[in-house]
């Protein structure tokens, strides 16, 4: 991270146990370079054990970001991340409107039968994940499941998971793979209208289609995180975890480059 961008997530860590007397043991490393040490995996694609040894010894590095994910700690840094990359854009933290779609990805060997499967549709041997945006193409929520898993039935969960974290949802866009008794599902136990967005029947090749398009964006996003660019985690909320940290860098950067040109900006001004 540059200095810039370390200011700004600075502010949003969440605060360690052992800083308000709630118990535990101090960190034993710097956040920033622990930070700096798990993004270099997600950004890289490389195995824990092959961190450079500029960093922490990887075992650490592994602990930190495995207790960051269960302890929910990953998500509330994510969350807190995009509220404020929604402020800077004038929106409220709480959306009303989000886009939802698939990306199915090839698995790595290591990953169990049990939880990859074939996706028949994209003819791709893996897993699928399922992102929820919002308008402004940040990820309100993810799964992952095996690639054999039908959008529809994915989404059940996702929905209900969107729910719970955000109440205020109203309207979902989504493509034709969730057309069906989902729609009526959704509106009469989640009470969100869940509007398909079709493609025409003269349509042929690519076109960009309104609103989906936000969430294509979101996926070729994470497509720049060499981790993601395949499934290589053996457990698939480990894979969830790993979007939600390659977001985490798109958005610190983002913010800090509007930073550093806001203050360039008023100090010409000046």
């Amino acid at each position: 991270m540059t200095e810039a961008e370390w200011q700004l997530v600075r502010a949003v860590l969440p605060v360690p146990a052992w800083l308000e007397g709630r118990g535990g043991r101090p960190e034993g490393y710097c956040h920033r370079v622990m930070l700096d040490a798990v993004r270099y995996v997600v950004d890289n694609g490389v195995k824990w054990v092959n961190l450079p040894v500029d960093f922490p010894p990887y075992r650490r590095v592994h602990a930190f970001a495995r207790r960051w994910q269960v302890n929910g700690l990953l998500a509330e840094f994510h969350h807190r991340l995009r509220d404020r990359v929604r402020a800077g854009e004038g929106r409220l933290p709480d959306p009303t409107a989000a886009i939802v779609d698939p990306q199915s990805v090839r698995a790595a060997a290591n990953i169990p039968r049990p939880t990859s499967g074939w996706d028949g549709g994209k003819k791709v041997d893996g897993r699928k994940r399922h992102l929820v945006v919002d308008c402004l193409g940040l990820v309100l929520a993810v799964a992952v499941t095996a690639a054999s898993v039908q959008d529809r039935d994915a989404a059940v969960g996702l929905l209900e998971r969107l729910r719970r974290q955000h109440f205020s949802i109203r309207l979902v866009w989504a493509d034709g793979g969730y057309s069906g008794r989902l729609v009526d599902w959704a509106q009469e136990e989640l009470r969100l209208t869940l509007d398909i967005v079709r493609r025409t029947d003269d349509t042929s090749g690519f076109v960009v289609l309104p609103r989906r398009w936000v969430v294509e964006r979101t996926l070729s996003w994470l497509m720049r995180s060499r981790r993601l660019v395949r499934d290589y985690e053996t457990l698939p909320v480990i894979h969830e975890a790993m979007v939600l940290w390659s977001m985490t860098m798109l958005m610190s950067g983002r913010l800090a480059s509007r930073h550093s040109t806001g203050f360039s900006r008023s100090a010409s001004a000046r």
